[in-house]
């Protein structure tokens, strides 16, 4: 099963939160994102700090300091982030042309499966985070009506 990291279900909750501040002109600290969402200060610091070294975040010093997005909110993807976080998608452990699997030379399915890999990082590519942050919570969507569900999401 594919599935997100924890680590990049906060950071999409992080940059969702960011993006609903960007018409403000204000920044977020990490601890008033951790709080309000109750995830682990040091944990959401990690992640912020990894956003900005993808460039995805700009980070301010002192008082008034704190993160906002680096560009619009329309031009930043879901794929972006998670792969900010994650790394490129894998679906299988020969995701890479320099696997050490005793297969690989062989392998019958090494291709479709990488085929499969990029329709899912392009589809995930053309979630940007200001869909995410206008997208109704008080009603999810059905899952018929995604290509994908939560749990279909690349690690």
């Amino acid at each position: 099963m594919l599935r997100l990291s924890k680590k990049a279900d906060y950071a999409l909750i992080a940059m969702k939160h960011l993006a609903l501040k960007s018409g403000t002109g204000t920044s977020s600290s990490a601890r008033e994102i951790a709080e309000q969402y109750d995830i682990p200060i040091e944990l959401m610091a990690k992640v912020l700090q990894r956003l900005v070294r993808a460039g995805l975040l700009i980070s301010t010093q002192g008082t008034r300091g704190g993160y906002t997005l680096s560009r619009p909110a329309t031009a930043i993807s879901v794929a972006d982030v998670i792969q900010a976080i994650d790394g490129p998608f894998t679906v299988t452990a020969c995701s890479s042309e320099n696997s050490e699997c005793e297969q690989f030379s062989k392998c019958s399915i090494r291709d479709p499966l990488w085929q499969i890999r990029e329709r899912i990082t392009a589809a995930l590519g053309t979630v940007t985070i200001a869909e995410m942050a206008t997208a109704n919570e008080a009603a999810p969507a059905p899952a018929a009506r995604s290509e994908f569900n939560h749990e279909a999401v690349p690690r």
